[in-house]
């Protein structure tokens, strides 16, 4: 793959886009993002990182291969197979956000579970002012994330965040200062999830997710199905005799 490179650091996956200048996410991009996800999934990681250079995450889709609806319509399909794949793979996933986050890359950067942000770091959805709408699942994402309010704010208007805005209004989880740092902070943060009980993380993701969907009724009995099949894993039978035998935190999971 030409733009996109996955290495795997301890149980961590680590996902970076280096196209330069701006990380335009490309069509052939996204392919690459789409496959390194399905190659994921063969030999699943403990978490994955999503990350850029240092200087900018991604400013978005790559504006040359806009043009007509049929145009669009292809565009908008890579993104919803390629983000659609990050959000819905079964472990915890971690955007590490330097310089931009515009457009298809703060939508990239939607489809992972965590947002961290170096101080610095501009996010938005700025495709109004080119006289379209986001196609990348923002206007879906956006709103389940910070309200339909807000939103609707930052995608009608263009309004570009900065990494302190974004993290009052809950759309990052922190800020990293210095910024050159906030790759290391994300990976530390995904060692830690990937030694945790993975696959309760899975499981309750999964119920998260698919709860937003649907009514309460439906999601709460998806939770209790969750909550049934986690008692099928190694895990927890570790964590509950761990509890038992030596009190809260104290487990080793295996990832089982």
């Amino acid at each position: 793959m030409a733009f996109v490179t996955c290495e795997r650091i301890g149980k961590v996956a680590l996902l970076r886009l280096d196209r330069p200048r701006a990380n335009a996410l490309s069509l052939q991009v996204l392919a690459e993002i789409l496959g390194a996800v399905e190659a994921l999934s063969s030999q699943l990681p403990g978490a994955v990182v999503v990350t850029g250079t240092e200087r900018v995450f991604s400013a978005g889709a790559d504006i040359a291969e806009l043009g007509g609806p049929e145009r669009g319509r292809e565009v908008s399909g890579a993104f919803t197979r390629a983000l659609g794949a990050l959000a819905a793979f079964p472990r915890a996933t971690v955007a590490a956000i330097s310089g931009p986050a515009l457009g298809g890359g703060l939508e990239l950067a939607l489809a992972c579970d965590f947002r961290l942000a170096a101080a610095g770091a501009r996010l938005g959805q700025p495709e109004v002012l080119l006289g379209i709408t986001p196609g990348g699942g923002a206007t879906q994402r956006l709103p389940r994330l910070v309200g339909p309010a807000l939103a609707k704010e930052l995608i009608l208007t263009g309004r570009q965040l900065t990494a302190g805005e974004a993290l009052g209004y809950g759309l990052v989880n922190r800020v990293v200062a210095p910024p050159r740092t906030v790759l290391d902070e994300a990976m530390s943060f995904a060692t830690g999830l990937s030694e945790g009980a993975v696959v309760a993380q899975a499981l309750a993701k999964q119920a998260i997710d698919e709860g937003l969907e649907g009514g309460l009724a439906r999601g709460l009995a998806l939770e209790s199905e969750m909550f049934a099949q986690a008692f099928e894993t190694r895990d927890a039978v570790t964590g509950l005799r761990s509890f038992l035998e030596h009190g809260p935190g104290k487990a080793e999971f295996a990832g089982q």
